[in-house]
């Protein structure tokens, strides 16, 4: 069995530096490092219209939006598969034969769900699709043989339910289907960025998102107002760095290098947390060497972003491409899985010539 990755992404909107922290950057790094035999990134777009069924124009806008970010971070479709997920049926199937194997309070016991749930105020007034969707992003996985999936800790209750679900094909039917793993961002701190206004996390819905395609004089409108110590209110009071929004992003996003370029007098994050603690530095000051450091880094995103989209025809080929190479994928682990649940008619030329001499013998009788 080969190393196979699957990840992706919702596009309701462009991506925002939380989807590069979480698994974005990790992705380009995976895909360059050859270690593993297959790599799949989708557009959940599926998955998207749980939510925004009657703003299909809203998906549809954004499907470019989201290939022009992956593109401009790195991916490269000549050694990744990238893919949408309504162009893939197959995924829808075994959704279907996946959803007798769960309970309904299975899945409502998962705190993603939940979360989810609560941030969109559905309350008893739940989508069917929205609420099943853990179940569909188990079928994501195992239409693909995924062993892994980059993601932020808040997908880890999704990923227990995508095993449990496996596993339970496998029990039930055949061996046919993978367990997948997580793989976590490197740096705990980038886990879950949360957004400029401090809140846990960094969501479009929240408009507190800083995004990959924003340009320099907008990153510094956001971090200029971006949270800090509310007790920080002189510069000689002693700041606090826990809850800190800003030195969450230096410790996502900073490194060494960065403080040679643009804040020398101290040499790591470290050091500037010590001092910041002790008091004497200003929050105005740490959001200037933030906001160099994410533009230092945005900066050749951009660039490559501008070239892009000089052929979004090009973009849309790309998108068919891995569409037809990923249901070629699709299409044989529904074969097995069909196999498995013995649904796979007429295929199984003996089971019908078996078929035919129970009846042939009945009849004689």
């Amino acid at each position: 069995m080969g190393k196979i990755i699957l990840t992706g992404d919702r596009p309701t909107g462009k991506l925002h530096l939380g989807h590069y922290v979480g698994s974005l950057r990790r992705r380009v790094e995976l895909q360059n490092a050859g270690k593993f035999d297959k790599m799949f990134v989708f557009m959940a777009d599926v998955q998207a219209l749980t939510d925004n069924a009657e703003n299909p124009e809203k998906i549809r806008q954004n499907i470019i939006e989201v290939a022009l970010d992956y593109l401009s971070a790195g991916l490269d479709p000549t050694k990744c598969t990238l893919f949408i997920q309504s162009q893939i049926p197959e995924i829808s199937e075994l959704t279907t034969f996946f959803m007798n194997l769960i309970s309904v309070s299975r899945v409502q016991r998962n705190p993603t769900v939940k979360t989810e749930i609560q941030m969109r105020n559905f309350e008893s007034n739940i989508p069917m699709g929205f609420f099943s969707y853990p179940v569909s992003q188990a079928a994501d996985i195992a239409t693909f043989k995924a062993t892994t999936v980059p993601a932020g800790e808040d997908q880890e209750p999704m990923l227990e339910v995508a095993r449990e679900i496996v596993r339970r094909f496998n029990q039930v039917y055949a061996p046919v289907l993978v367990e997948p793993t997580i793989m976590l961002p490197k740096k705990r701190m980038a886990r879950r960025l949360p957004g400029t206004d401090g809140k846990e996390k960094m969501s479009k819905s929240l408009g507190n998102c800083i995004y990959l395609s924003d340009d320099a004089d907008t990153v510094w409108k956001k971090v200029k107002g971006m949270y800090t110590d509310p007790k920080h209110l002189n510069v000689s009071d002693p700041g606090c760095v826990k809850g800190n929004a800003v030195f969450t992003y230096l410790d996502a996003f900073s490194t060494d290098d960065d403080f040679a370029d643009f804040w020398p007098e101290f040499k790591t994050l470290n050091e500037l947390k010590t001092a910041y603690r002790r008091g004497g530095i200003g929050d105005m000051k740490c959001k200037k060497l933030l906001n160099d450091v994410l533009n230092k880094m945005l900066d050749p995103i951009r660039k490559r972003r501008q070239e892009f989209e000089q052929d979004i025809p090009e973009i849309y080929n790309i998108l068919k491409k891995g569409s037809e190479a990923a249901r070629e994928t699709a299409a044989q682990t529904l074969s097995e899985v069909k196999t498995a649940m013995q649904i796979n008619y007429f295929d199984d030329f003996k089971y019908i010539c078996n078929q035919a001499e129970r009846f042939k013998q009945k009849a004689e009788k």
